[in-house]
């Protein structure tokens, strides 16, 4: 797999679900995890552990996986796409303060780090706003006298 590309992996044949669920096993684990080789052995940093815990869930599961690699430092349209907003919606955003920029020159610049974290906010105040709707007390039918329930 070459830098800039990226790379999709189709779930195992059913012959080769018994390795997969062996490897979901040791990746779940507390122990520390190696890669071994003749020529010796690394040990796996989190993050790349984190990732192949994700990666063998998925295909255990039967879903296809996905691995693309990102620049840390996004232009306005790569951060948009990868929001699934329009570019100048984003560009409200970062001018709103909602998200960290920089102007190197005459062109904006996003972390990619800043983009994940504003995305984890919104889905985890989604959530709760969600909560809240379910949570509310839908109105009582016995006080609609023209047989309509006011919604608003």
């Amino acid at each position: 797999m070459g830098a800039g590309t990226n790379h999709t992996v189709l779930p195992p044949a059913t012959d080769d679900q018994d390795l997969l669920g062996a490897l979901k096993a040791v990746l779940a684990g507390s122990e520390e995890v190696s890669i071994s080789s003749p020529g010796g052995s690394v040990p796996l940093p989190d993050s790349v552990r984190g990732l192949l815990v994700d990666a063998v869930a998925a295909l255990d599961r039967g879903q296809a996986v996905t691995v693309e690699p990102h620049r840390t430092m996004l232009t306005t349209q790569e951060a948009a796409d990868l929001l699934g907003i329009a570019r100048p919606t984003l560009v409200r955003l970062l001018e709103a303060g909602k998200i960290p920029y920089t102007s190197p020159g005459r062109h904006r610049r996003v972390e990619l780090a800043d983009v994940l974290e504003f995305q984890q906010g919104e889905r985890a105040r989604r959530g709760q706003v969600f909560e809240e709707m379910a949570h509310e007390e839908p109105p009582d039918p016995g006080d609609a006298t023209d047989g309509f329930v006011s919604t608003r």
